[in-house]
């Protein structure tokens, strides 16, 4: 059985100040996204990985040249429009937008903070797949524990939650990976590739920038910058050994194919 790494980035603006109450400029939040990127990118391009970037039409129209350039090796997806407000025409108007940067159809959504969406509304504004399930609980943000933990059908469309541990649901996302031991989270990454044939892992690029003078819990800015790099490099490493690295879209289109419960 194939193996595989869906890797993919919330491309936003750096607005998280903003929910413990630091005022921060919209300026300032593109250039920390920004340079988190700049910072990301040379470590996923020199391991030729081919990844899912969930981006803003507010970043994209900030940073047109450089959403487009990242379209040519990788599936951009919608991020909404706004990181830090949503209504539902977002949906089709933040699709439209990369869809004009891009040149490339976009298929593909997910929720900033994972929130819930209407689905129907998704199908409405012409998505394929939704992204935006984290299948555990986080105390204060959401409690999924009673959700599908792999790829599902809803109405028209597929429904991709963010990987969780078999059995105990313990979190695989990015403030797990900047807290767990290493070993602990990888070894969870090959439970799930083991029994599910895939995991999906997300971070965002701003984490790959030094945050720590910011006001934010420790849990979130501690490990950071250069630390986090080298610590995702060395995962990139061990996961390339025995799987591929592939966009959701593409992971998705497989799997439609050969399971009786996609079609």
């Amino acid at each position: 059985m194939s193996r595989y790494v869906l890797l993919s980035f919330d491309v936003e603006e750096f607005d998280i100040p903003l929910e413990y109450n630091q005022p921060i400029g919209l300026e300032e939040q593109m250039e920390i996204g920004r340079r988190g990127l700049e910072a990301l990118m040379p470590v996923i391009n020199a391991y030729y990985l081919t990844c899912t970037m969930f981006t803003t039409a507010n970043y994209a129209l900030q940073f047109p040249e450089t959403i487009k350039q990242l379209s040519q090796q990788h599936e951009i997806a919608s991020h909404t429009f706004y990181h830090s407000s949503f209504q539902n025409k977002h949906l089709s108007e933040s699709k439209e937008a990369l869809e004009t940067i891009t040149g490339t159809p976009v298929v593909g959504l997910r929720m900033p903070r994972m929130k819930k969406v209407d689905i129907k509304e998704v199908a409405k504004a012409g998505y394929v797949y939704d992204s935006s399930i984290n299948p555990t609980l986080v105390p204060g943000r959401y409690n999924n524990l009673n959700s599908p933990r792999t790829l599902f059908k809803e109405g028209a469309v597929y429904r991709l939650p963010v990987s969780v541990s078999p059995l105990l649901r313990l979190p695989l996302f990015w403030l797990a990976f900047k807290n767990y031991p290493y070993s602990l989270f990888y070894n969870l990454c090959l439970r799930c590739i083991k029994r599910e044939g895939y995991v999906c892992l997300y971070f965002h690029p701003w984490e790959f920038t030094n945050i720590k003078n910011y006001k934010l819990p420790g849990y979130v800015k501690n490990v950071c910058g250069e630390t986090l790099l080298k610590k995702l490099e060395r995962l990139i490493i061990d996961l390339k050994k025995d799987c591929e690295f592939i966009s959701i879209k593409d992971f998705i289109h497989k799997r439609a194919l050969t399971a009786n419960l996609f079609k």
